[in-house]
């Protein structure tokens, strides 16, 4: 909260979920031409009460711009009589000024309880229904940071039967979270107590315990649900998979997987083909299989961590054409910084050129590959300052990297030596 004007205005966020979906009005449309700042502005209709009010403002945003919290906290408590004016609208105009100073100070505050948290959030969610399924996810959120996950999972449960008016686009959206965190809190819940069964049966059938399997229930209704809209949904994925397959639903497992790492309609993500590979190798799957996938990764993230598996397994295939593969995955990795020191990088990278050296037209597969990274990459990999580097940091790298020098560099005199 640097800027509070600017963090904050214009005041208008929330104030967008029409009762009325009928977008052919443009009766609420705001003009992009800059605004006289309404915080400050003073008007010829202005009275007392709204300039003690704005100096209160100002006083509260000078303390919350220099910590001082208890100062902030002070002016805070007089504020929020903004909340009974109707002149022009700016009691509901404020609402959400209001509700994020005041988050922003209890958070900050030394001495906040979370009794402070639940009357301020509690007001703000019934000052104004269209506040109300944002500021009960923002609650939730707060309460499960604090270990309360039963009663962050109420306040979600209450906004889930919340209705107002008829729903608009924006409502559907936000009812879509609320419902897809329940569940995540539900999936919470399912978690603890498997951990709980499992310690305390000597011989655990989780299949028989009711309450465990009612949870499971619960969550996966919405977590299954939440998958027909494209988004990036991945701790809900995760979360579900990780049911289905201790439930050992493998086939539901593997769809869900695949649906949200190859579905066209969801943006692109690698974590998707990430998720999918683990839970393949979690399941022994074949190499064949877990290449595909690795495949696709690579395609989107060349410097995944991944792709040091991913050239391992092509390195263990018999294929010729497999072998330059891997010797293109590394050396792609190693065209980003974050891996010019990695020791394992370059072993890998060692033993596939020595693989590689078997085939007759090793060095011409070699210098394709080398051809237009010549200019840059000794710069990169290569100089005195890295060997000086190398040799102080990790001298068992400076050997590895040393004893390819002449094979990826031959035509260069490099500053690089053993």
């Amino acid at each position: 909260m640097d800027d509070l004007q600017r963090e904050l205005g214009p005041l208008e966020d929330l104030e967008d979920d029409s009762d009325s979906s009928d977008g052919n009005s443009s009766k609420g449309k705001k003009s992009k031409l800059p605004l006289v700042n309404i915080l400050h502005a003073e008007t010829s209709r202005e009275t007392g009460f709204h300039k003690s009010t704005r100096a209160c403002l100002e006083r509260i945003r000078e303390a919350l711009l220099h910590h001082r919290w208890q100062e902030a906290a002070e002016y805070m408590a007089c504020y929020p009589q903004m909340l009974d004016d109707t002149t022009n609208g700016t009691g509901q105009q404020y609402k959400e000024l209001i509700w994020r100073m005041s988050a922003e100070i209890l958070h900050h505050h030394p001495n906040s309880k979370m009794e402070d948290y639940n009357n301020i959030y509690e007001r703000m969610k019934h000052s104004g229904v269209k506040h109300f399924l944002m500021i009960s996810l923002e609650h939730s959120f707060h309460l499960l940071h604090n270990g309360h996950i039963e009663d962050a999972k109420h306040q979600l449960s209450v906004a889930e039967s919340w209705r107002h008016g008829k729903e608009s686009a924006a409502q559907y959206q936000r009812m879509k979270l609320i419902h897809a965190y329940r569940s995540l809190l539900d999936y919470m819940i399912w978690c603890d107590k498997k951990l709980s069964y499992i310690n305390t049966t000597e011989y655990p059938d989780c299949g028989e315990n009711q309450d465990m399997n009612n949870y499971f229930r619960h969550a996966s209704v919405n977590l299954k649900d939440i998958l027909k809209t494209p988004g990036i949904w991945d701790p809900f994925i995760l979360s579900y998979v990780e049911m289905l397959e201790f439930y050992e639903d493998h086939e539901e497992a593997l769809k869900v997987l695949n649906d949200y790492a190859y579905d066209n309609t969801f943006p692109p993500n690698p974590n998707g083909h990430v998720y999918l590979y683990q839970y393949l190798k979690r399941q022994n799957t074949s190499e064949r299989k877990l290449v595909k996938v690795l495949k696709v990764l690579h395609a989107s993230v060349p410097s995944h961590e991944l792709m040091l598996e991913y050239s391992s397994l092509l390195l263990q295939s018999e294929k010729k054409t497999n072998t330059q593969k891997a010797f293109g995955v590394v050396l792609e990795m190693l065209d980003f910084a974050c891996w010019r020191s990695n020791l394992d990088v370059w072993k890998l990278l060692k033993a596939i050129i020595q693989k590689l050296q078997l085939q007759d037209d090793w060095r011409d597969s070699v210098a394709g590959k080398m051809a237009p990274r010549k200019d840059w990459w000794p710069v990169l990999h290569f100089t005195s300052f890295h060997a000086s580097t190398d040799s102080q940091e990790n001298p068992e790298l400076k050997e590895v990297k040393a004893s390819l020098t002449k094979i990826l560099c031959p035509d260069l005199m490099l500053k690089y030596t053993a």
